[in-house]
């Protein structure tokens, strides 16, 4: 089968390129490279033996779920492999996932590791990624066989998943409806768990997430993240993202009033201190924020 690597980009223009370098490096050659993009300029890629294609979206915000649909649509491949923008496929990433959906018809979750600040400083060495590259805390470990089943449709995650195209369209790709940042991902979870698409984990098919800085919860983006939750809400009956509006109602950031979520106060600095990663961290946690919080949380405080 043919397969197209899928992506979306605003700015991270280095971290694409490191991206497209992987690609080059892998022993099962992709058919193409899609990318969204969502800013105004397409970017400069290295050369590669396989398609690239742009397809250009848009600069109004984030829209990540528009811009994987876009991918998607226009790939040409029957296999369609999502791989964020921030992450370098490891040399038998394609193929490993290519095995897999040559034989299962479901969503697949490769492994993931993240690479502390400067570790592609010097270039891509693998050898080197394996070693200082940590799983992160809040993900579930790759299975013992090749493949382990995902029973909870809430751990989807986008960041390194394939599915044959087919099916991807079968089952309606993301709700463009969800705006900015925050719940698409949980929402294309359950349509696929309602399609009766099975979600496995996948050992192997690992990506190694280069560092950013990033807040978690992700603070900086309040307001859509209360909106999308609102629409999951809307559609299937309750919020999802409950940790990081846990974790802002402690901050004193929302507020649950008769059933909706409110936004009581700018950002503050705090706020960002609270939630920043930190350089010697190679992601941040929400888990660990939220610890702290409720550390100091009265009895009494909402949930």
């Amino acid at each position: 089968m043919t397969v197209s690597i899928c992506t979306l980009a605003k700015g991270r223009a280095a971290h694409l390129v490191n991206l497209v370098h992987g690609l080059n490096a892998q022993r099962h050659q992709p058919d193409e490279l899609v990318i969204a993009v969502m800013q105004e300029e397409a970017y400069v890629l290295p050369e590669t033996g396989f398609p690239v294609r742009q397809i250009m979206v848009g600069a109004d915000g984030i829209p990540l779920a528009t811009a994987r649909n876009a991918a998607a649509q226009a790939a040409q491949g029957e296999q369609l492999i999502f791989l964020d923008v921030d992450c370098i496929p490891e040399p038998g990433f394609v193929g490993d996932y290519v095995a897999q959906l040559d034989r299962v018809d479901a969503v697949l979750m490769g492994e993931v590791l993240y690479l502390p600040s400067g570790a592609t400083d010097a270039g891509l060495d693998f050898d080197r990624f394996a070693e200082v590259g940590v799983k992160h805390s809040e993900r579930a470990a790759p299975p013992t066989e090749l493949l382990g089943d995902c029973s909870d449709y809430r751990c989807f995650w986008s960041l390194n998943f394939a599915m044959r195209r087919a099916t991807f369209l079968k089952v309606g790709g993301f709700d463009e409806r969800y705006v900015g940042y925050g719940g698409e991902d949980t929402d294309f979870g359950r349509l696929v768990m309602e399609a009766g698409v099975p979600i496995h984990w996948c050992r192997g098919a690992r990506a190694y997430h280069q560092y950013h800085p990033h807040h978690m919860p992700p603070v900086h983006h309040v307001d859509s993240v209360i909106a999308n939750a609102a629409r999951f809400r809307d559609k299937w009956g309750h919020f999802t993202m409950e940790h990081w509006l846990r974790a802002f109602t402690l901050m004193g950031l929302v507020q649950l009033q008769d059933g909706e979520h409110i936004r009581l106060r700018d950002v503050s600095e705090d706020d960002l201190a609270l939630t920043r990663q930190q350089s010697h961290q190679p992601y941040a946690s929400t888990a660990t924020v939220l610890a702290q919080l409720e550390s100091r949380a009265p009895a009494t405080a909402a949930a």
